[in-house]
């Protein structure tokens, strides 16, 4: 009989440890908010179309050779890059990759393979025949360039053939690694976070049919507008981001806009997660006031600005446990008090109707803040095995959180009524009856999650300032037509890192100014959600489609009015009620 083999393969395509390979693919996926917040040139940059078919031709020939280890190669790149944040420059080297089927006119462009995935975006202008690469290919070892230095577009093709042109319709195809059962977690883990806590308010705010009738369509329409950015990049194989895909449909001014629209939305989260904490601390320990605490967070928040990407990315696993911890403890605390306030046994007084009209546009908020996850999702498409499965991983996935939202929502408004707080955690310290160990284990898990989630979710928009005012080398941002980075002089001063330093203390600094200014967490999860995500998730990418396909069908036009309008009602309310 023969015995039991010793590991289990699946996951990535190079590993066996599946434990391994869960963490390996979550990491990656804490990496792509970061990797998404500027759109790179590809979209301008090409090759010409004379000859195309030749060289083509020519690259079936050998292409077979180098498939499997370049396409090992590009997998395993985001990690391995992301580990080595701090050591010496990007490389310059980039990869051709083409893109069939929707146009005669498409053209072979160079997209970025082995970039620095830590602290910047690299994706510079480069010259559209030659790529520079001093160090030799690593996926064609064999491979000789025709001058020192310089591999031609033909010589990259010829090499990389099989990895970036036939796996269009292939199973493993744009080099992804992670499995459907990853990327289903890592779905779930984006969308599900802090928005969870204000869900009872919610209902509080809209009722139980409105309430139960928002999530339902807001669950559905997200996730609509999720796959068709998803089936955008994976149809044209230059998109590598949610700003490329805005870049292709409105041209390359929009890229002001989206960065504009991914700063508010990072620089609101981060206020939310300042209050979040200070809050959960005050409910712990009352003994100084939440703005006081919010001030000493700065003595934590300041450093951990400077830690590696590759680091941090470890310290969202954290935010997944307390997630989960929470949702636990709520359902503990409402079947094990008998009597009201806060059980389930002895429901608290609730309405079946809306309240006012600006609770119900803060309650439009509240809803979507849960669901917005559009700037990672389609990155987590091009990172699985097989992209095929995505529309049902994202249909799972989303049914999943808006149920989890639904249930959370439902059993916290049944738990406290009308007097439920914009965070629940602070009910369930507040009212007597409870396991005090396990709610206070919960509630310092909610402080200490939001400190420990604050430097990453706040590196797109230290990449973002970097970029804007060149204080990063290596940051990508180029003035348009020009090919020409933008105050190359200021970049390579003496005194460059002193301004990277005093960007990276800012950041924290006006958060805490903000959240003290603006102490309502319900305030500003509304306006994540009313804004921010309605804008991002839905109305940009009905827009896109719109644009892209050169039509609008009746049920895109209806959501895009709608969504319009409620948007409008929701920022209005979220900033009138405050």
């Amino acid at each position: 009989m023969a015995s039991p083999p010793n590991t289990f393969s699946y996951g990535s395509v190079s590993s066996t440890n599946s434990m391994m390979d869960a963490i390996a693919s979550y990491r990656r996926a804490q990496y792509y908010p970061s990797s998404n917040v500027q759109s790179s040139n590809l979209l301008e940059d090409g090759v010409e179309d004379s000859n195309l078919e030749s060289t083509l031709s020519e690259s079936d020939g050998i292409s077979q050779q180098h498939s499997s280890y370049s396409a090992q190669r590009e997998g395993e790149n985001v990690l391995s890059v992301m580990d080595q944040e701090n050591s010496a420059g990007p490389s310059a080297w980039t990869i051709p990759v083409a893109r069939f089927g929707r146009s005669d006119k498409d053209k072979i462009r160079a997209i970025p393979s082995h970039t620095n995935l830590g602290e910047t975006c690299p994706l510079l202008n480069e010259s559209p025949s030659t790529t520079n690469y001093t160090q030799g290919h690593p996926d064609a070892p064999g491979l000789v360039s025709s001058k020192s230095g310089q591999f031609t577009t033909e010589e990259l093709l010829l090499s990389r053939s099989a990895s970036s042109i036939h796996q269009t319709n292939a199973q493993g195809a744009h080099g992804g690694q992670s499995t459907y059962g990853q990327t289903l977690f890592n779905c779930i883990a984006v969308l599900l976070g802090i928005g969870m806590l204000s869900e009872p308010l919610a209902f509080s705010y809209a009722g139980w049919f409105l309430g139960t009738l928002l999530l339902a369509v807001f669950g559905y329409v997200t996730c609509y507008t999720a796959k068709f950015l998803a089936h955008e990049m994976s149809e044209d194989l230059r998109l590598r981001s949610y700003a490329d895909i805005s870049r292709k449909a409105f041209g390359p001014k929009s890229s002001v806009l989206t960065n504009t629209l991914f700063l508010l939305e990072v620089f609101s989260l981060s206020v939310a997660l300042v209050t979040l904490s200070a809050d959960s601390l005050h409910s712990v320990w009352p003994a100084h006031s939440a703005d006081t605490y919010k001030v000493s967070f700065l003595s934590i928040l300041v450093p951990m600005a400077f830690v590696p990407l590759s680091a941090l990315s470890y310290t969202s696993l954290l935010g997944i446990f307390s997630t989960l911890l929470v949702a636990v403890v709520i359902l503990i605390d409402g079947f094990s008090k008998p009597d009201s306030p806060g059980s389930l046994w002895s429901p608290a007084p609730t309405s079946f109707t809306p309240g006012s009209l600006g609770h119900v546009g803060i309650a439009f908020g509240l809803f979507m803040a849960g669901l917005s996850g559009h700037v990672v999702i389609p990155s987590l498409a091009r990172d699985m095995v097989d992209p095929s499965q995505f529309d049902r991983m994202a249909n799972c996935a989303f049914a999943v959180t808006t149920m989890t939202y639904t249930i959370i929502g439902f059993i916290g408004y049944l738990m406290f009524g009308s007097s439920v707080s914009d965070e629940i955690s602070r009910n369930l310290l507040e009212t007597s009856g409870y396991n005090p160990t396990l709610n206070k284990l919960a509630m310092w898990l909610l402080v200490i999650t939001p400190l420990s989630k604050f430097a990453l979710s706040t590196r797109p928009l230290n990449i973002i300032l970097e970029g804007i005012f060149g204080l990063d080398p290596s940051s990508g941002l180029v003035e348009r037509g020009s090919g020409k980075s933008i105050s190359p002089t200021t970049r390579t001063r003496p005194s460059r890192k002193l301004f990277i330093a005093i960007e990276r203390i800012l950041v924290p600094v006006m958060s805490v100014t903000v959240s003290i200014l603006v102490p309502q967490f319900s305030t500003l999860m509304a306006f994540l959600g009313s804004f921010s995500a309605f804008v991002i998730c839905v109305i940009g990418p009905i827009l896109a489609k719109i644009a892209l396909k050169g039509e609008c069908c009746c049920f895109d036009g209806i959501v895009l009015a709608i969504s319009s309008v409620l948007a409008i009602w929701g920022t209005v309310s979220a900033f009138w009620i405050a």
